[in-house]
């Protein structure tokens, strides 16, 4: 074997031997985001069923709810969807009910502007794939250090839509053998909302000393969402509860960023006791 042939083998055998880097980040970031999306799973296989079962029952293909699950994936928007093609066409109708179903996803997309920036081509991708179960788990996790935030935001939102299209492909093939009741299933997401809340809230802190300091944020959504309700009723509060969530935190913007972190005291933020 000449020198050129050894080296050239020594350089092959070295590839194959030492992983890219980024596959490295990659695989970190899947085993570190997996579990957190388990909820999401959760919710996301039974109401695709539902969903693919429901596109079915209208006498469109089975393969229809797959492929809007893939290209749509606005869960409250597919739902209306299947009424929609087996009515009569109004394409400004059909438009405008997509803006305002999904307009919560502006309030989303202000919320993620840091956390998404400088994710090169990821960054399409996370955009087109905030849900609002992917945005909040997104947005509440606690990513460890050695884990790459562009690829752990990635893996959320990549799960989260395959989870999404599963459910569709099995209600959508197979939803007709289906026999058990799914009726209540859908309150598995409101579960995760809670859990999440509850997370967020304990990371914030957990004593009394200065509750309303450390919990402004969850104190003015809780509050603004219950004045909305009242005002506009369950099925449309959604949108005025988050301008006015919006409109109140930005104005009170600096005194809760200056607001001491959990065991810390007022005035004192970054410094121990």
């Amino acid at each position: 074997m000449n020198r050129f042939s050894t080296t050239r083998f020594k350089r092959v055998s070295a590839g194959r031997k030492a992983a890219p880097k980024d596959t490295k980040d990659s695989f970190r970031a899947l085993k570190a985001s997996f579990p957190l999306t388990l909820p999401v799973m959760a919710g996301y296989v039974f109401l695709g069923i539902t969903y693919g079962i429901l596109m079915v029952s209208q006498g469109l293909p089975p393969w229809l709810p797959v492929v809007t699950a893939a290209v749509i994936y606005t869960g409250s928007m597919e739902f209306l969807l299947a009424d929609i093609l087996v009515s009569s066409f109004h394409p400004f109708s059909a438009f405008a009910t997509a803006v305002m179903v999904g307009a919560r996803h502006l309030f989303y997309g202000i919320s993620m502007l840091d956390k998404y920036r400088h994710m090169g081509w990821k960054k399409f991708y996370l955009i087109y794939t905030t849900s609002d179960e992917t945005f909040a788990v997104n947005y509440s996790a606690d990513i460890p250090e050695n884990v790459d935030k562009s690829w752990f935001y990635f893996w959320v939102s990549l799960l989260d839509q395959a989870y999404w299209i599963a459910g569709a492909a099995l209600g959508g093939l197979a939803g007709t053998l289906i026999t058990f009741n799914t009726r209540g299933l859908d309150f598995v997401m409101t579960a995760m909302f809670v859990t999440i809340f509850m997370n967020q809230w304990l990371k914030d802190g957990e004593g009394f000393r200065h509750l309303f300091r450390n919990h402004i944020s969850e104190f003015v959504g809780l509050l603004s969402s219950v004045l909305c309700l009242l005002l506009f009723s369950a099925d449309r509060f959604i949108i005025p509860a988050m301008l006015l969530i919006l409109g109140i935190l930005t104005l009170f913007r600096k005194w809760i960023d200056t607001e001491p972190a959990a065991g810390q005291t007022p005035g004192k933020k970054g410094e121990e006791r």
